[in-house]
């Protein structure tokens, strides 16, 4: 029987946040009154010492902890493949980074630590007595166009299963079972001058599945009059990819479950009946709360709309609490 807390990651107030409306404290006193119950802190955005963690900033996380009744729940760790000027880490030094951040993780009292896919299988193979040894339970993150059945993730699953270590598996992002378009870019092309009757044709290419180079052939004219579209149809192809019917991924969660530490509530917006119009929320959280999956649904705001990120995060929380009946 599945035992289910709602959560939220730090970085869905990231605009507030960066303009200054809200200091780190505020933030956190922020998600405690939306009702969230632990929350996911992305080291690089909102942790000064990173990738460590430092006393006075332990202290700061106790202090908020004893004010508003909530605490981190997983340390999300950013693996810079990218981050030297003349070449990729390598594995050994990706390894190394991962080491540091379960580290830290553990400094801070959290028993989940996101991974990103930059980290290839071999290596969180290779991190996985260190997980276990520091009582950190590490979950590769999965995201669009990323899902429980592609090829790479699967390559993950037989490294996890080969492993048999409990401390190593997902995060899976509800992001990659989206069956319909991203709200916001949508509403930016028809702000820019696009038709409904545009954007729909750009969305039955991609539920068609016609290759990218294709599809923007098929609308070049529509872009060339309006330039609108393009980002429109690019984001259809890109991290917002979605599809007709997502079965066989839901298919898919349900056989990962076992191995999955943490769920990414990914959502583009929420309307006031309490619905994500691109992601079928009524779909997935079923899945979920018929396995034996025991942590958080972390609410995870994509603010690419200008939408009110509180109001949208209160209303996400609100929408997974009717939705799991609590």
């Amino acid at each position: 029987m599945a035992d289910i807390k709602t959560g939220i990651t730090l970085s869905s107030l990231g605009t507030p946040y960066l303009k200054g409306e809200l200091d780190l404290e505020g933030v956190i006193r922020t998600a405690a009154g939306m009702g969230a119950e632990g929350y996911e802190i992305v080291a690089t955005q909102m942790i000064p010492s990173y990738p460590f963690v430092s006393d006075e900033f332990l202290g700061f996380v106790s202090m908020c902890r004893e004010k508003y009744g909530i605490g981190p729940i997983c340390y999300a760790a950013n693996m810079d493949r990218g981050m030297l000027k003349d070449r990729d880490l390598t594995e050994d030094e990706m390894v190394s980074r991962a080491i540091t951040d379960i580290i830290s993780a553990n400094k801070l009292g959290c028993k989940v630590m996101r991974e990103q896919y930059l980290l290839s299988p071999n290596g969180l193979a290779r991190i996985a007595p260190y997980a276990e040894a520091y009582d950190v339970h590490v979950g590769i993150e999965i995201h669009n166009p990323e899902s429980p059945v592609t090829r790479s993730i699967q390559d993950y699953v037989d490294v996890i299963e080969q492993a048999r270590s409990r401390y190593i598996g997902f995060v899976p992002d509800f992001g990659c079972f989206a069956t319909a378009p991203n709200k916001p870019f949508w509403d930016k092309a028809l702000a820019g001058g696009a038709t409904a009757e545009q954007l729909e044709r750009c969305a039955q290419l991609r539920y068609d599945e016609v290759p990218m180079e294709e599809a923007v052939n098929i609308m070049a004219d529509d872009m060339a009059g309006c330039p609108a579209i393009e980002p429109a149809l690019n984001s259809m192809y890109g991290f917002v990819q979605f599809k007709k019917s997502i079965q066989r991924e839901l298919d898919g969660l349900k056989r990962i479950m076992p191995y999955c530490f943490e769920m990414h509530g990914k959502f583009h917006y929420v309307d006031e009946d309490l619905h994500e119009p691109a992601i079928p929320y009524e779909e997935i959280i079923p899945v979920i709360a018929d396995s034996d999956y025991n942590g958080y649904i972390v609410t995870e705001f994509e603010d690419e709309g200008g939408y009110d990120a509180v109001l949208q995060c209160t209303r996400h929380i609100a929408m997974l609490k009717k939705l799991l009946k609590q």
